[in-house]
């Protein structure tokens, strides 16, 4: 089995537009705003085309300083990102969301680059970058829901205790329809990617299990840790 990794050129990357540019139409044919859309569109291809370039540079560098760098800019990024929907008190619970990111993130980044891949050296930044991207991503999106659930059932008249219940089970819904959909709904692109460049599947499976594993633990111990800090501050939503 050879490798079949095929480069995509521009000009056929062209043709993947057809479907993100009929979108478009249907919504100027209903009369609806196709800005927000449009500037979407324009941002993700320069965030992507921007990251490309970067992650390039990032690969052949061998500073960990750099790299420790990036991590320090993903954490603080995601914690922010996470309380956009508690912009009340937003900067108030921010150290909140940083504490309970950096601690559900990089307790999963540790088990997974040293106990699970022994990574040497351990800044190795073709692995440390992206599973820190995956692991940040889904600890910023359980702070998130968790934060909005609990806000949301705290202004409703609910005591704390019941609402840290009901927003930590929130939290990981989309987490555990993940791993309840895994193989049999979708395969996921980690996955995907490693069995185009021609990975076998049988290792591209443990992979994947490694990646859903230290997803789930880290958007865990990231929501309930978020949970527990902010109670202090909570009491003040019961009184809105």
């Amino acid at each position: 089995m050879t490798s079949t990794v095929e480069t995509i050129s521009f000009g056929n990357l062209i043709i993947g537009f057809v479907p993100v540019v009929a979108v478009v139409g249907i919504l100027l044919t209903w009369s609806l705003d196709a800005k927000y859309a449009t500037y979407a569109i324009v941002r993700m291809l320069g965030q992507l085309l921007l990251i490309g370039y970067l992650l390039t540079t990032i690969f052949e560098t061998e500073s960990s300083g750099l790299i420790v760098a990036i991590l320090v800019v993903m954490v603080f990024s995601s914690s922010w990102i996470a309380l956009g929907t508690i912009k009340d008190n937003r900067r108030k619970l921010f150290k909140y969301a940083l504490m309970s990111i950096s601690l559900g993130g990089f307790t999963s980044l540790a088990f997974v680059t040293q106990g699970v891949l022994g990574l040497s050296p351990w800044y190795f930044p073709q692995y440390v970058v992206p599973l820190a991207g995956m692991i940040f991503a889904s600890s910023m999106n359980s702070v998130s829901l968790a934060a909005e659930r609990l806000h949301a059932e705290m202004t409703r008249g609910m005591l704390y205790d019941q609402a840290k219940t009901i927003a930590l089970k929130a939290a990981l819904i989309p987490v555990i329809n993940a791993m309840l959909a895994v193989g049999l709904v979708s395969i996921p692109g980690m996955m995907t990617g490693q069995i185009l460049s021609d990975v076998s599947p049988l290792v591209a499976v443990r992979y994947q299990i490694m990646v859903m594993c230290m997803v789930f633990g880290a958007s865990g111990i990231s929501a309930a840790c978020f949970l527990v800090l902010v109670k202090s501050s909570s009491n003040e939503w019961s009184k809105t």
